[in-house]
């Protein structure tokens, strides 16, 4: 449990010093870096685009709900205690970071990039901060549990590539800086990584 405290302050520390670049008076490098990646992905977009990164945007949530009620749900039925451990260690870890991100958002309040800069157009407005990126930070805890309790590369791949492509629809929609999103990942995967300690690997 002691060190499990002392990874959240690590996490915890990390998110608040990334905050420091855009939390100074006028407009530091890294937020101008921000500002253009969002206006030049802006000014790219395709409908066809658009329409896949708003359906993986719209998902995320039935996604992270759906692995540890799908091993939960497995666990059961097989009578296996490995699948329900695990459904438990990956639902921890959401609930966990879930938390963390709110926190975060209430204490930074950073505002939406369309309500900072008039030239950054979203594809849809959602309320609530910027910082961290929700989505990104529970995809990222999903994808961390899973292949923590099981480190298979069949297992690995699909969730980083899902959570790394949830992430980028984040920026691609024009609803997060890519700092939000940089912090999302660090803070879902250190929570994962925090309590992995409750997860089954393998058989003994």
């Amino acid at each position: 449990m002691h060190k499990a405290c002392l990874k959240y302050i690590l996490i915890c520390q990390i998110c608040f010093v990334a905050l420091f670049p855009f939390k100074g008076k006028g407009q530091s490098a890294l937020q101008r870096f921000d500002d253009k990646v969002l206006i030049d992905l802006s000014e790219s977009r395709t409908p066809r685009q658009t329409d896949f990164f708003l359906f993986l945007s719209n998902h995320n949530d039935w996604v992270n709900v759906g692995v540890p009620v799908g091993l939960l749900a497995g666990g059961i039925i097989a009578d296996d205690k490995r699948m329900r451990q695990n459904a438990l260690y990956v639902a921890s870890s959401s609930a966990v970071n879930v938390l963390f991100t709110m926190l975060i958002k209430k204490v930074v309040k950073r505002p939406r990039p369309f309500l900072a800069n008039v030239k950054i157009k979203a594809v849809y407005q959602p309320a609530h901060y910027s910082f961290p990126s929700g989505h990104t930070s529970t995809s990222f805890t999903t994808a961390t549990a899973l292949s923590q309790a099981y480190p298979k590369w069949y297992v690995i791949v699909p969730s980083y590539l899902w959570a790394g492509s949830v992430g980028y629809s984040r920026l691609y929609l024009g609803v997060h800086y890519p700092t939000d999103v940089a912090a999302g990942a660090i803070l879902g995967t250190g929570t994962a990584f925090s309590l992995r300690g409750m997860r089954i690997a393998k058989e003994e």
